[in-house]
């Protein structure tokens, strides 16, 4: 059978090559209930305005929901010369119904069709991705009050910078992730934009209701350009960059997480449950869904730039090179969604290693910036007081001990006015004791922080 989308123009059956290499059921077959609520909406809205019977509508209705059902059993038969999922549900129906099938066609294409189901797959994937990162900010933010006393070492160019609260590293991800939900939110409400009705690019004759369509599908407006609906891609573009920045979310803490789990490192014990063993090395304990994490960013990624190439040269309006975006932002939804249904478990099965990370907590002298900020509160020049510490870190490390270690006498030698006093504010405790603006790791700061996040969880619902 030749596919019923070729119309008596043709003199000649398609080219089952042709058939083989323009079908898209293979990929886009996930579309199916999405494409069937759109045409349910689609044939009540024809009936509403008096282009299908009550009788005729019901009939097209009830027979979708049984198509419907038949998809979802696995008991329908997918065929390539019928293309997509569109075409088939569509020829299923006319199967079954003849005339009164050929009707529910009326006063669209597979143009705004396609972007229709595509925009209704994408709010439900959308609010997957939204419940999902809610999981693991959930996670972080339960692991705040019982790592509340450890101190870690935060870092800049993987040097030894500042003394952290754990609990503080905790919630810079959940604001990560926070901006991530806030993305989701934002890109929801313009896939959230009813495209039937625009039919194949400058709207119909026929006097459809494209408000009432919208209305039924849920849609919070409706598109108001025939000729952008059929080329926008916009949405799917613009999902397939929050996608990649939740990617590389994940794979920065995949990567510190790896780190931390090392040998070397000793910082961080991870569920065994979430890694793999060696074929070879029987003491092995791999960090395999880690690295799987962050190497699946690079797929995202790559996922953004072809949508983003596949658009760049196309003309007004539909061209057909759009079927290609769905593989790729289908993808990517599956990939992100996985990657974050791991993580959640993950991030709250983990264990610091307390001891390892108290035993290493004094190399790199954590306190060097908090004894230049004392300094600068007893009148020393910023820039001055920054060389004066720079020079006593030179002396701690060539003797290889503590800035608290240092006699007096070694001070005095940088600054005659410094006293006995200058101890107060050194080792790691005492300088994450002195901190003290809004946002930082200073312990008062902190809880105030999980404060608001414990309040802000408690509350919180998919968006």
């Amino acid at each position: 059978m030749s596919s019923p989308s070729r119309s008596g123009v043709f003199s000649k059956a398609a080219d089952r090559r042709v058939e083989r290499f323009t079908e898209s059921v293979s990929f886009d077959h996930r579309l199916y209930a999405h494409d069937v609520a759109g045409s349910i909406a689609h044939a009540q809205m024809l009936a509403k305005v008096g282009l299908l019977t009550e009788s005729e509508c019901e009939q097209i209705c009830r027979t979708l929901e049984a198509i419907c059902g038949e998809i979802e059993a696995g008991k329908f038969l997918l065929r390539t010369e019928l293309e997509d999922i569109h075409m088939h549900i569509e020829q299923a129906l006319i199967e079954r119904l003849g005339d009164v099938g050929r009707k529910l066609h009326t006063g669209r294409s597979r143009n705004d069709q396609v972007a229709t189901d595509l925009r209704l797959w994408m709010r439900d994937a959308l609010d997957r991705i939204d419940g999902r990162l809610l999981e693991v900010q959930k996670a972080f933010v339960g692991r705040c009050d019982p790592d509340f006393d450890v101190i870690l070492p935060g870092y800049t160019h993987l040097q030894r910078a500042q003394p952290v609260l754990a609990p503080h590293y905790w919630l810079a991800y959940c604001e990560k992730l926070e901006r991530d939900r806030q993305r989701v939110a934002d890109c929801r409400k313009r896939v959230n934009v009813s495209s039937l009705g625009a039919a194949a690019l400058a709207g119909t004759s026929l006097p459809i209701d494209r408000q009432d369509v919208a209305k039924r599908l849920g849609f919070a407006d409706t598109a108001a350009n025939s000729l952008d609906v059929s080329s926008d891609r916009d949405f799917v573009i613009e999902a397939a960059f929050l996608l990649a920045m939740i990617a590389e979310h994940l794979s920065t803490w995949a990567e510190e997480w790896i780190l931390w789990s090392t040998a070397e490192f000793g910082f961080l014990k991870l569920p065994q449950e979430f890694c793999t063993g060696s074929s070879i090395m029987p003491q092995k304990i791999n960090p395999d869904v880690l690295e799987l994490t962050r190497g699946k960013t690079a797929r995202v990624i790559g996922n953004l730039q072809a949508l983003l190439v596949l658009v760049k040269g196309l003309p007004l309006a539909y061209n057909r090179d759009l079927q290609e975006d769905k593989e790729r932002i289908f993808d990517s939804f599956d990939t992100v969604e996985l990657c974050l249904e791991l993580a959640a478990p993950l991030v709250a099965g983990a264990t610091l290693n307390r001891r390892a990370i108290a035993e290493k907590l004094d190399r790199g002298h954590l306190d060097a910036t908090t004894l230049m900020e004392w300094l600068i509160q007893r009148g020393t020049p910023q820039r001055t007081a920054h060389h004066l510490v720079g020079r006593l870190v030179g002396t701690a490390s060539e003797r290889g001990c503590r800035l608290a270690d240092l006699k007096i006498d070694d001070f005095r030698a940088a600054d005659a006015s410094l006293d006995n006093s200058v101890y107060d504010v050194l080792g790691v405790e005492r300088a994450i004791g002195a901190f003290k603006s809004y946002g930082s790791t200073a312990p008062a700061e902190v809880r105030k922080q999980i404060e608001r996040w414990k309040t802000k969880m408690s509350g919180s619902q998919q968006r």
